[in-house]
């Protein structure tokens, strides 16, 4: 198989986009993207997309994104994984380019969350089949399923809400920097602890907002890199984890099997380790989720996320980075694109060009978990081929 790299990456800001339709969002992705691309690049380079989306309240995805991007000669694929659907959108590329199938591609993301109905957004969507029947006639939303898992985990671990709070507090700081942010201001652990409930033990100031954006990422083979640019980002892992979809299912709710699953493969396929990531952007849809997530991905020991945190260790200037850009919870959660555009964070850092920079980025790593936690998407990017 071929290696492949991402030559260029770029995204709009993530917010409440009242003004702006799906037919806007997906150009100016695109546009900055192919104009991050140090050498040049053209629409006319791009030989197939795969494209990552949510909702489809716009119509036929595939075909609303070839004819506002003008990419009517190409085939498009529609990906969708729940709220793992940008990294795997990128992991679907990665294969076909690496096959030989593709030599340039492109993978994009996009979601208008915001303007849709929560009856739209949680029920019509998500409680659709008789499959998710147990769930969500009981209310197990999105909050109130990761929280089955956070208040276990809170239970068993000696985590506590004050750690889900600086979690949400260092994700807000680092968004303040970041003009592509939702959510830029900061918080203090007293703001985080006195919001309002949604679901115990998440607070309004624990979960992400609703958001519209989009994000692209473009790829290609190793033979091609030298005519788009000098300073490629080499996709060296990426996998895909899954696990029960019903809750009763589930054997152990203080860890998530999916990612454990994903990362594995990810970090084998890479030939690396945990310890050799430098920064990572992981799916804080919910701040307990964040600390869950450290564990699975293997930068904590079991029942030990709560020292990473207490010890700054994850902030930006700490050992391991996470979340620079503010995460889901300050940079904003339009599903289809937040992979994708977690991706476009990573290049930046290991390019030496992020908002909030991390000093000395080699290795970075992208994580997503949705579906209801039952599916996980981890990509692993470096400025090193091996």
């Amino acid at each position: 198989m071929r290696r492949c790299a991402i030559v260029g990456a770029g995204m709009t800001r993530f917010a409440e986009h009242f003004d702006l339709g799906m037919k806007d969002l997906l150009p100016a992705a695109l546009a900055e993207c192919l104009a991050s691309v140090d050498k040049g690049a053209r629409k006319e380079d791009i030989q197939a997309a795969w494209f990552g989306q949510l909702q489809t309240s716009d119509g036929f995805p595939s075909g609303v994104l070839a004819d506002s991007c003008g990419l009517l000669d190409i085939p498009v694929t529609r990906v969708e994984n729940a709220c793992a659907t940008g990294n795997d959108a990128l992991r679907n590329a990665v294969f076909a380019v690496s096959s030989g199938a593709f030599d340039v591609v492109l993978v994009i993301g996009a979601d208008k969350i915001r303007e849709s109905s929560a009856r739209t957004t949680f029920w019509e969507w998500a409680g659709m089949t008789r499959d998710m029947a147990w769930d969500y006639p009981l209310g197990l939303i999105a909050p109130a399923n990761f929280a089955l898992h956070v208040q276990r985990y809170l239970h068993e671990s000696p985590a506590t809400r004050e750690h889900m709070a600086m979690v949400a507090v260092k994700n807000h700081r680092h968004a303040v920097g970041n003009p592509k942010a939702q959510l830029r201001f900061e918080v203090t652990v007293e703001q985080v602890l006195g919001a309002p409930m949604v679901a115990d033990p998440f607070g309004l100031l624990d979960c992400t907002p609703q958001s519209d954006g989009a994000a692209a990422l473009l790829v290609v083979a190793e033979d091609s890199v030298d005519r788009f640019t000098n300073w490629p980002v080499w996709v060296r892992g990426v996998g895909l984890g899954l696990d029960h979809v019903m809750h009763q299912h589930k054997r152990d709710m203080t860890t998530f099997p999916a990612t454990v699953r994903a990362a594995g493969q990810a970090y084998r396929m890479a030939g690396i380790t945990p310890a050799d990531v430098d920064v990572a952007e992981v799916h804080d849809c919910f701040s307990g989720v964040e600390l869950i997530s450290y564990e699975d991905l293997g930068f904590a020991e079991r029942f030990e996320a709560h020292r990473l945190v207490e010890n700054g260790e994850t902030t930006v200037g700490g050992r391991i980075p996470v979340n620079p850009s503010g995460g889901l919870k300050a940079k904003g959660h339009p599903p289809g694109a937040t992979g994708v555009a977690q991706c476009v964070e990573i290049f930046d850092q290991l390019r030496g060009e992020a908002a909030n920079q991390v000093d000395g980025a080699r290795i970075g790593l992208a994580h997503n978990i949705g579906g209801p936690t039952a599916v996980s998407a981890v990509s692993i990017l470096s400025i090193d081929t091996a």
